[in-house]
This record gives C-alpha cells, sequence and structure tokens, in this order.
C-alpha cells in the first residue's frame, strides 16, 4: 500500500501558497485494509475514509466511465490493481493532477509543474468533456489565480465551448451551480468567473440574466463604459477595492452577499425596450423581480436573497440621498428594517457606493451619500420609543409620533449637511 498527497496541496505547495486543506490517494489496498487500521468510511457513491488521527480525507485510487448525462453519470472502479496515473488522469486540470510521496517526490505525468510555471490552466485529457461542471471549475480556478497572471489554455477553451454548446450544462443543478459560484465570489478576481463563462458561452446557460446584460448601452454621460455587463463587471472590483480600504472588511458571508448583489442590481437593464436606449426608465423594480427569480433558481441564502432585492431595488435611491425628502429617506430606512437589523445598513451602502464607482473615470469619485445615510441612520436610532412612552405615548399614536420624531431628526440632519456645504 502506498499512500500519496494529491490535488489542491500539492499545487498550493508549488505555488508557495498557504496550503488549506490536504487530500489523500491510496494505491494498492482495498476498503477492508483500511478499516481495518482504523479509516473510517464515509464515501457514498466512491471509497473515501478518514484518517483515524488527523481526519483527513484518503481515497482508494480509482478510474471513471462515462455512463449518462451530466456530472453525476458516472461509473467509479477501484481497485488494488488502479494505479496513481490512471488515478490521475480524471482529474480536470494538470495543474490538479500533481502527487507527492512520502519522501517529496513530485509525480506529474501530465505537466502540470510546466503549466504552473506558465501560468496555463490546462485540461489533462478529452475525458474533460465528460463533467459539464468542469467548465464552471476552470472558471473559478482562473479567479483563484487570474492576479498571479493565470489564463486559459486555448485548447481547453475549445472544449469548454464544446460543453457549452452540447446544453450538458442544463444538467447541473442550481444547487451545485450556486456552490460554484459562491466559492468564486471569495476569489481574489471573481469577475473573471464571469467573464470566462461569457467567452466560452456557458454564462447564457447559468446566468441567463446576467449574460444579458452584455452590449445593453447605458447613457454614455454617466457610464462612459457604456456596457451594462461591463459596468457590472467593474462593480465587483470597486466593491473588492472598497472592502480593502475598510477597517473592518465585510465576512466571507457578508462578501458574498455584497457581490452577488451588485450581479443582480441591473438586471432589470436587459429588458429594457429597444426604443428607450440608452435610458433605462424604472430598472430598479425589474431588476428586483429578477433578483428575486435568480436567487429562487440557484437556492441561494436568505441573507443574499434580501440584500440583492434591497440593492436592486433602492440603489438609486442612494445615488440621489441629498435630493431625497426626509420622508423618504425614512422610507429608505424602513425598507431596510435598520431598527431590527442594523447589520443590513453597511453592505447595502457599500455595494451602492461600488456602483457608483464602478464606472469609468469614477473610480476615484467621493460618495459622500454613504456617509449621510449613516449619519440620517443614527440620528433615526436615536429617537427612542421609551422617551415617548415616558410623555404618555402609547398605541398607534405612539408609533405615529415615534415615526415623526424620527423623520424630523432626519431634516435637521439634511439641514446640517447642507449647512455645511454652502
Amino acid at each position: 500500500m502506498n499512500v500519496y498527497l494529491v490535488g489542491g496541496a500539492v499545487r498550493d505547495k508549488l505555488l508557495n501558497l498557504p496550503v488549506k486543506d490536504r487530500d489523500w490517494v491510496v494505491v494498492g489496498a482495498d476498503p477492508q485494509e483500511l478499516l481495518q487500521q482504523g479509516y473510517q468510511s464515509v464515501g457514498k457513491d466512491f471509497p473515501v475514509f478518514l484518517h483515524p488521527d488527523t481526519h483527513e480525507e484518503y481515497a482508494l485510487a480509482r478510474i471513471e466511465r462515462k455512463t449518462g448525462a451530466g456530472y453525476t453519470g458516472f461509473e467509479c472502479h477501484f481497485g488494488k490493481e488502479v494505479t496513481l496515473e490512471e488515478d490521475l488522469s480524471r482529474r480536470d486540470l494538470t495543474i490538479n493532477a500533481m502527487a507527492e510521496d512520502d519522501q517529496g517526490k513530485i509525480i506529474d505525468p501530465y505537466g502540470g509543474q510546466k503549466d504552473l510555471q506558465e501560468q496555463v490552466l490546462r485540461h489533462v485529457s478529452n475525458a474533460f468533456v465528460e463533467d459539464p461542471l468542469r467548465v464552471l471549475r476552470v472558471a473559478r480556478f482562473l479567479a483563484r489565480y487570474h492576479h498571479l497572471g493565470f489564463r486559459v489554455a486555448d485548447e481547453t477553451m475549445a472544449l469548454m465551448q464544446r460543453i457549452a454548446d452540447s446544453g450538458e450544462l442544463e444538467s447541473l443543478t442550481p444547487e451545485r451551480v450556486w456552490v460554484e459560484t459562491e466559492k468564486a465570489l471569495t476569489e481574489p478576481s471573481p469577475w473573471r468567473y464571469f467573464e470566462i463563462l461569457r467567452q466560452c458561452r456557458a454564462l447564457a446557460a447559468v446566468f441567463p440574466e446576467l449574460d444579458t446584460l452584455f452590449g445593453v448601452p447605458q447613457p454614455p454621460k454617466h457610464h462612459p463604459e457604456i456596457d451594462t455587463g461591463v459596468h457590472v463587471m467593474m462593480t465587483l472590483q470597486a466593491a473588492l477595492q472598497l472592502m480593502k480600504d475598510q477597517d473592518t472588511a465585510p465576512n466571507k458571508e457578508q462578501r458574498v452577499a455584497i457581490l452577488f448583489s451588485l450581479l443582480c442590481h441591473d438586471l432589470g437593464k436587459g429588458l429594457t425596450p429597444p426604443e428607450t436606449l440608452p435610458s433605462h426608465p424604472g430598472h430598479e423594480d425589474i431588476s428586483d423581480f429578477l433578483s428575486k427569480k435568480v436567487c429562487k433558481r440557484l437556492r441561494a441564502p436568505n441573507p443574499v436573497k434580501r440584500l440583492s432585492s434591497l440593492v436592486a431595488r433602492y440603489h438609486t435611491h442612494c445615488h440621489r440621498a441629498f435630493e431625497l425628502k426626509p420622508s423618504t429617506v425614512m422610507r429608505l430606512l424602513e425598507a431596510l428594517d435598520l431598527m431590527r437589523r442594523p447589520e443590513t445598513l453597511e453592505p447595502f451602502l457599500l455595494a451602492c457606493e461600488a456602483d457608483a464607482k464602478g464606472r469609468t473615470g469614477f473610480e476615484n469619485r467621493e460618495y459622500n451619500q454613504a456617509d449621510y445615510l449613516r449619519d440620517c441612520a443614527q440620528a433615526a436610532k436615536q429617537v427612542q420609543a421609551k422617551e415617548l412612552v415616558n410623555l404618555g405615548y402609547k398605541g398607534e399614536t405612539l408609533g405615529i409620533e415615534l415615526r415623526k420624531r424620527r423623520i424630523d431628526a432626519i431634516r435637521s440632519m439634511k439641514k446640517s449637511y447642507l449647512k455645511d456645504s454652502e
């Protein structure tokens, strides 16, 4: 029995990147041998075991044969006769098809080290086309390593296009698409995930509402980049820069929600009648409707659904914050559910600021609307129901008076801002 470190741990070690998870392949053994040594069986479709001490995953070397449609249509074969090279041959990319033995020697039958050096994402074999999920995985790896200079090999891109054109992407479950997309949104260059999917014609299958935005014009005065799809990609970059500049960066869940809300915030522009272009009146409500539709289809988590809906519907309210009546600002804060969910405000403001800065020539413009709305929110929160109860208000009159005084507090804040700007 021989044990090898495989996959991402070997790849990232060679790239001098932190190794997060370690996976192992066992060659020349059967399940009974591992069970006798104290390993715990966890694999359903193929033999995967947890090490009795480290709890890391150890998989018996296996080969797979395509037996049906989609990424689940495979028959797995394992046995003592399966070699390490055969096991590595079923992997997606050459940089993921390397192993390391217990002496630290790299086993690299498919040229992964060379592709690492040349910064290329290349498929291992033509069996790549048998699994449509690999299109999303390659796009996600590009989102991870784009900042290091990686690109997708032309011949691999051709196979990705072949998969997209075959219709096999339709076999991917919404949950699987969401998992890959969510992971991509945590990578250093998430916009490259969507750009490469569009380049290989896969975006239309997994996210048609977003794909439609490319080529849709916007008014050059407000959007010098013109193309709506390009603008949406720019907002992701702007959001990441804002997160980097903040003292307290959003956590992983907040980051995913913010970035996905930006993907959805202008979806309504894809349905603007041609005679109205390049203007998009009323796109906010349509974007809200489509964001809910997309989130439902992909089974996105509730925080993602909620923020995406809010940003789609109210991002232009935020942009026009200084023009809004105090009562309208109050309605915006109520829509955000400020009093019960104060944690929603900052992700909403960051997404709106990213939308404003995700435009050619606007990247470094001040966005004072965010500070203004923060101050309005703080002023409104300082008006407490307890004070009014002590004054004798109760029932419906308490709610009416509380809202009135909060609007008055926002009005005072607006006057203060106007005075400072004179």
